[in-house]
């Protein structure tokens, strides 16, 4: 049953991404175009840290699968991109292995072909602590990702119905295991109160993950018979607001959930993301072309990245938070009511160069 799901998980979201969209509030995001703010290619770096960790590049393939014959073979194919273009891979829920170890392999096919990357292992708010130990040993896990998905798990019909004990046993989780752990949603967003409660509980990052790229509350109502949750499609915050929302919390966020292009990815670290992930966009890739072009994909990625650093004056990702941003439309709106100045993201650069003359004596 597991393994038919993770199939089912698959086919639908391919069939989400194969749906035009008029876009997401990452478009409701542009620079503030400085026409002599460039610097030279060579001094620019893709190299990102937080908490810890430090990853030559900031884009990661985000969770996905795994637990079935086809998804093992999706985890092998995943796996071997990212050992041959350097970016951290996370594994999708390990929860089918550890109701089945005969699944193990769809797993551990992350680590075996991708011996010297990071590897993230995945689990739910439920996993025992002894479990959250077996899905980190199985992959030689780096770190790990534990899912919320509280608007995913309500549609589905073999869905968890209990999430008091969420919390504290996060909180345990966290305390036991010897690899740090990073709390993501699966695409419905993780609210500023969310993150710091989060924080309180020790958790020492946080996937935004938020709302515009795979729905999941419309792919397990799109596994009910009568599909009679059609009225939670679009649940939660866009991953653009959940950043803004997050503006100095206090500790590091990931930033993922409708992440089509470099500028997406750009948008996000400006925003202040230490790394961004993408997954359905990905997967279309690998499936209709292979490996070869996933990798080609995430290279052009990476290249176009360090071009758009190189025109904005950004040496390394995190120098973009110090690029003027504009917020637009309806995330405006959301800013608005949430209480988040945006004149101060319109404004960084000024700053900076006061600081500078400050400091210096000097002007640039």
């Amino acid at each position: 049953m597991s393994g038919s799901r993770k199939d089912d998980h698959v086919r639908l979201a391919m069939e989400q991404h194969q749906v035009s969209r008029a876009g997401n509030q990452f478009d409701e995001v542009s620079f503030v175009h400085h026409a002599l703010a460039g610097i030279d290619r060579p001094d620019v770096t893709l190299g990102t840290s937080f908490a810890g960790i430090a990853w030559q590049v900031p884009i990661y393939i985000n969770a996905m699968t795994g637990g079935s014959e086809k998804t093992g073979i999706i985890n092998r194919d995943l796996a071997i991109a990212a050992r041959e273009t350097g970016v951290p891979i996370a594994s999708g829920s390990m929860n089918a292995y550890l109701k089945d170890p005969s699944c193990a392999g769809t797993f551990s096919v992350l680590r075996e072909e991708n011996p010297d990357g990071f590897v993230l292992a995945n689990i739910n708010a439920t996993t025992s602590v002894d479990n959250a130990r077996r899905a980190i040993d199985l992959i030689a896990a780096n770190a790990l990702q534990i899912h919320v998905n509280t608007a995913q798990e309500t549609p589905m019909p073999e869905g968890d119905r209990s999430f008091s004990d969420w919390g504290p046993q996060i909180e345990r989780i966290v305390a036991a295991v010897d690899v740090p752990v990073i709390v993501k949603e699966v695409g419905n967003g993780l609210s500023r109160q969310t993150v710091l409660t989060l924080q309180n509980l020790g958790v020492r990052v946080a996937d935004l993950s938020g709302r515009g790229g795979t729905d999941f509350a419309r792919i397990e109502n799109g596994r009910r018979e009568l599909a009679e949750y059609a009225f939670m499609h679009g649940w939660g915050q866009s991953t653009a607001a959940c950043l803004l929302d997050a503006q100095d919390v206090g500790i590091p966020v990931l930033a993922s959930g409708g992440v089509r292009h470099p500028l997406d990815v750009a948008r996000a670290l400006a925003l202040g993301a230490s790394a961004v992930g993408a997954s359905a966009g990905f997967l279309h890739t690998l499936l209709d072309g292979g490996v070869p072009a996933l990798v080609a994909k995430i290279t052009t990625w990476l290249d176009q990245l360090a071009a758009l650093q190189t025109m904005l004056g950004a040496r390394t990702p995190a120098d973009l938070t110090h690029c003027d941003l504009l917020i637009h439309g309806t995330l405006r709106e959301f800013c608005a009511d949430r209480g988040i100045d945006t004149r101060r993201l319109a404004q960084r650069s000024s700053s900076i160069d006061a600081l500078h003359e400050m400091t210096t004596g000097s002007t640039r």
